[in-house]
């Protein structure tokens, strides 16, 4: 099928992209670039079922697709804290953008969420029914409430315009390719571990996470978003193996071979204590579940590293919508 991929070239995005070309599907990836990379997707210039256009997801072409992926918004803290107006939008008014296209075309849409729509959780694990504990105004909140309201939006576009949406909110994602100064936990650690620096953690450690690879998280979604005959659930992807930060920083340690201490800073400003993915709903529904546990994939996240630098504006043909 024709499938339109809004953040293409972001991290999660360009899996997603090359997964669906090795599956036989177009692609249409969309990405203004303000996050992703061009080497991102880079492997995939002149593919025959491959189209890439640098364009804002506000204002994205009318693409008569039959699947819709939205993944077009900043999603680590370092970018929605620079770009906080850009993520506000990217969730409002880019959703609505891509639900207008969606309705137009009769294509099922797909919204990337985040678990940080239940803020800093007081019921654990997380399911899908929690409303969350989520402050308003804090330092995080263009991110937890741009996505709060592209969810609302688009079960209201449900309600009066006959989309079809389908929500998947996903949890801490990690994987080769993820840039190392996007200020995530992992990237973090693990380029500080090979350069030999001491891994920092913010706070004492005893947060938890739990870290989905990227290659399952992928599978999760396409479960989910090609599946044209259902609509309108609402689902957790993401790992439900908890671990502490500290914990996280010992298997980075082991991972990269590195001598380097650990060390503590001060805690993050609404930073939440603890964040798990209860996943039954997804499991019952389309029998996913994560299938790499954490060491594995550091592993293969380590070998991977540094990821590829950044291609020159001359290395892509680029079309602008």
């Amino acid at each position: 099928m024709k499938v339109l991929v809004a953040g293409g070239a972001g991290f999660i995005g360009s899996h997603l992209c090359r997964t669906l070309l090795e599956a036989g599907h177009q692609v249409v990836c969309l990405d203004d670039l303000s996050t992703g990379r061009l080497a991102n997707v880079g492997d995939l210039a002149g593919h025959a079922r491959f189209e890439f256009l640098q364009q804002d997801a506000r204002s994205a072409p009318l693409v008569s697709a039959e699947a819709i992926f939205h993944l077009a918004s900043p999603a680590s803290p370092v970018d929605y804290e620079r770009l906080q107006l850009e993520t506000l939008a990217a969730n409002s008014l880019g959703t609505w953008r891509l639900a207008d296209i969606a309705v137009q075309t009769g294509a099922k849409l797909t919204y990337a969420s985040t678990s940080e729509v239940y803020g800093d959780p007081l019921v654990h694990p997380q399911d899908e029914g929690y409303w969350g504990n989520v402050d308003p105004v804090g330092p995080r909140s263009m991110y937890d409430e741009g996505k709060r309201f592209g969810e609302a939006l688009l079960t209201a576009m449900r309600r009066t315009r006959g989309l079809r949406a389908t929500i998947v909110r996903i949890f801490n994602t990690y994987g080769p390719g993820m840039r190392p100064d996007d200020g995530r936990v992992i990237p973090e650690l693990v380029t500080a571990a090979l350069a030999g620096r001491p891994l920092v953690l913010h706070g004492d450690g005893s947060q938890t996470r739990s870290f989905c690879y990227v290659e399952d998280l992928v599978a999760g979604l396409l479960r989910v978003g090609l599946d044209l005959d259902s609509e309108g659930g609402i689902f957790n992807l993401g790992n439900p193996e908890e671990v502490t930060i500290r914990q996280l920083a010992e298997a980075i340690i082991e991972a990269t071979g590195s001598t380097a201490p650990i060390v503590s800073a001060p805690a993050r400003e609404g930073d939440p204590q603890q964040r798990r993915p209860d996943i039954g709903r997804v499991q019952r529904q389309y029998g996913w579940s994560p299938i790499v546990d954490l060491r594995t994939g550091l592993r293969r996240t380590v070998a991977a590293w540094p990821p590829t630098p950044g291609l020159r504006g001359s290395d892509f043909a680029v079309a602008h919508g």
